[in-house]
């Protein structure tokens, strides 16, 4: 019998990019095949339907979007 690892998603930073455009990656699609791809918002949305037959997990983190400019209005 073969074990599977399963791994915890780690969070996406500053670090990691859109696939696409270059801004900042706010989802990530990891791929039937193990591959991954990295999206900002605008493009995970644009992409959603395509890649559903291709995809594992989506890992999405838009909600730092709005929680961040929550923060800052907060502050004024």
């Amino acid at each position: 019998m073969s074990e599977q690892l399963i791994l915890e998603p780690t969070p996406l930073n500053a670090v990691d990019r859109c696939d696409r455009c270059g801004a900042q990656a706010y989802v990530r699609a990891t791929l039937l095949n193990g591959g991954e791809l990295l999206f900002c918002a605008h493009h995970a949305k644009q992409y959603a339907e395509g890649l559903k037959p291709v995809v594992a997990a989506i890992q999405d983190e838009t909600s730092k979007l709005t929680a961040s400019a929550t923060t800052v209005s907060e502050d004024e």
